[in-house]
């Protein structure tokens, strides 16, 4: 049985190493992006059931990505994530305030699983 794919869109190489780090350790195998663009156009090629995308990035927001993958892959997990207050979130399946700690995302992922 392969690993679930967890799809992260982070422009920021840290937060998009830790996020790989963490999901990894959780079973994913991770497909990132550093843009909304790069994220949609390997939706052909991809098939999530768990996409991480912060809110803040170059050219597409977020929110539009997330807009676009909800359409895309209906059952597909959506996680915001970002330094923004979650009250300013779009509407998701889960929230993950960063600074992300390990704790934080077992959490979401027991969550995810249940």
């Amino acid at each position: 049985m392969s690993a679930p794919l967890a799809l992260t869109v982070e422009d920021s190489t840290d937060q998009s190493a830790l996020l790989r780090l963490l999901l990894e350790r959780e079973g994913f195998e991770v497909f990132a992006t550093a843009d909304a663009e790069s994220a949609i156009a390997a939706f052909a090629e991809i098939s999530p059931s768990l996409a991480i995308i912060d809110l803040r990035l170059p050219g597409l927001t977020g929110a539009e990505c997330s807009q676009r993958l909800r359409e895309r892959f209906p059952e597909c997990f959506i996680v915001i994530s970002s330094v923004l207050d979650p009250a300013d979130y779009p509407d998701a399946d889960a929230a993950l305030p960063k600074p992300v700690t390990s704790a934080a995302m077992h959490e979401l992922v027991v969550g995810l699983a249940a």
